[in-house]
């Protein structure tokens, strides 16, 4: 589940990403500095995951668009760097993040709230998949939670 990390688009500090319910350093999942993300609580470039310009997520520290792993424009996560509704692979609406392009409460991947992300359609601490230092840009969670 947490085999690719990704995290948001603020560059003033350093965010974190956590397992779970923690806040402990030891259960760090990623970090993301200055446009690229890192694996665990590192900011060697040896360990930069990918780089996300707020629209476009790269592999590693590339910029090329042949790079592209997943792009985000119109609240719909594509594919690559496409724009055909069949290479939507989820929709952001009112913090909930919904499979494809359904409009459907089944459907809900996951639900953002208070720097938390839970389980489906759920706001119980026992369904907190991820805690967040800051918000997280809805294309890095899914991508945490979706490798």
């Amino acid at each position: 589940m947490f085999a690719l990390c990704f995290l948001g688009i603020s560059n003033t500090y350093a965010q974190k990403i956590y397992r779970g319910n923690s806040s402990y350093s030891s259960d760090i999942v990623c970090t993301y500095n200055q446009g690229k993300v890192y694996r665990g609580n590192s900011t060697y470039s040896s360990n930069v995951i990918a780089r996300f310009d707020g629209t476009n997520l790269y592999r590693g520290n590339s910029s090329y668009n042949s790079d592209i792993l997943m792009s985000f424009r119109n609240g719909k996560i594509y594919k690559g760097h496409s724009m055909y509704d069949s290479d939507v692979l989820a929709t952001w609406r009112e913090n909930k993040l919904y499979r494809g392009t359904s409009p459907n409460q089944s459907d809900v991947l996951f639900t953002y709230k208070d720097n938390k992300v839970y389980r489906h359609n759920s706001s119980y601490q026992s369904d907190v998949l991820l805690t967040t230092s800051s918000w997280v840009h809805p294309l890095i969670l899914y991508l945490i939670l979706f490798p």
